[in-house]
């Protein structure tokens, strides 16, 4: 089989002695091309090049943010027979996408597990979800990690129908309002040399949210295709797998029904205070999620929502801040990728 193997070279849990014992694995088994990423953006251009060039299988290693990369790349022209699949060693501080897939959490022995699945032919399509905005802008990313202002340049230089950015795949999850600016306010921590921590994502959401205005002047609203729409939402996250993140060792799970084999999930809150906050915290938190309270809100399997804002909102896909938009619009797309199981 013909395989690239993508390697971020600065991936967070992996060291280049580690990738090179990994890549010589692959080796054991594929006709390989190894290329390490060197800008934001390549692996988007090398999962392009892979599916038109007809390789039969793309090796991510590194965290989430290359395999949304990658999958944007792989599906730039849109979901079609022929495509590679997708495999994913885990490289970075959390690897959502490769732990939903089944994977260790060890690089070497997730390796080893998708070595023995490419010797058995094991592969299945996922679902993925794609995410447009309007209204967009950079201001709301000055400071932040570097790439992030550049990637809203992209977004807002390749519009069309009106306005609207183009379509951005997602492989784990979405949001608009809170979580989008509490992953802002971690990345500018990061572009000051902190590193990515359970710790520090937990203490950014305190600030945001006892210091923050959103949850005080909620500006969102939620349209789900056949229902009233729900105002005074100051955050929402959408979901394609369970658990939506980590904290460490420890699922965040606040969509416990969401799943590669459904639609999106939706978990929304509306003006809240510390307390029921703190509530839905523990829920989400709990080893068996029963989410109920005042202004929360859930759906599940959805093919579709919208999201309007009053003033703009933070937006981000997979854990990666893109600056603000005044309005989203989210898509299920079933089976658009194929992937080692």
């Amino acid at each position: 089989m013909r395989a690239l193997v993508v390697v971020n070279p600065a991936a967070t849990t992996t060291s280049a002695k580690m990738r090179d014992v990994l890549v010589g694995a692959l080796a054991s088994e594929l006709k390989l091309e190894v290329a390490e990423t060197g800008h934001r953006g390549h692996a988007r251009e090398l999962g392009a090049r892979a599916a038109a060039d007809g390789v039969d299988v793309v090796v991510s290693v590194g965290g989430d943010g290359t395999v949304n990369e990658v999958v944007n790349g792989l599906l730039s022209d849109g979901p079609r027979p022929g495509l590679p699949a997708l495999a994913v060693v885990p490289g970075g501080s959390t690897n959502v996408f490769s732990r939903a897939l089944g994977r260790s959490r060890d690089p070497v022995e997730a390796t080893a597990e998708i070595i023995a699945s490419l010797r058995a032919g094991r592969t299945r399509p996922v679902s993925l979800g794609t995410i447009t905005a309007t209204g967009t802008s950079t201001a709301a990313v000055t400071g932040v990690a570097p790439g992030a202002a550049e990637a809203v340049a992209e977004a807002d230089a390749d519009r069309h129908d009106g306005g609207w950015t183009t379509p951005r795949w997602f492989v784990f999850a979405a949001g608009f309002g809170f979580d989008a600016e509490v992953i802002a306010r971690v990345e500018a921590r990061r572009a000051q040399g902190r590193r990515s921590t359970g710790a520090l994502y937990v203490r950014e959401a305190t600030n945001a949210f006892l210091f923050g205005r959103e949850r005080r002047r909620p500006a969102m609203t939620l349209q789900v295709p056949g229902e009233p729409a729900v105002p005074d939402l100051f955050l929402c996250l959408v979901s394609n797998v369970s658990p939506w993140t980590y904290l460490g060792a420890r699922p965040v799970n606040p969509t416990p029904q969401a799943s590669f084999d459904t639609g999106l999930d939706v978990f929304a809150l509306g003006r809240t205070s510390t307390s029921r906050m703190l509530r839905a915290l523990r829920q989400t938190l709990s080893p068996e999620p029963d989410l109920r309270g005042k202004g929360l809100h859930r759906w599940h399997d959805l093919p579709s929502l919208s999201l309007t804002a009053t003033r703009p909102q933070g937006w981000q896909v997979d854990g990666e801040h893109l600056g603000t938009a005044t309005g989203v619009r989210i898509q299920d797309v079933p089976d658009a990728l194929r992937v080692v199981a």
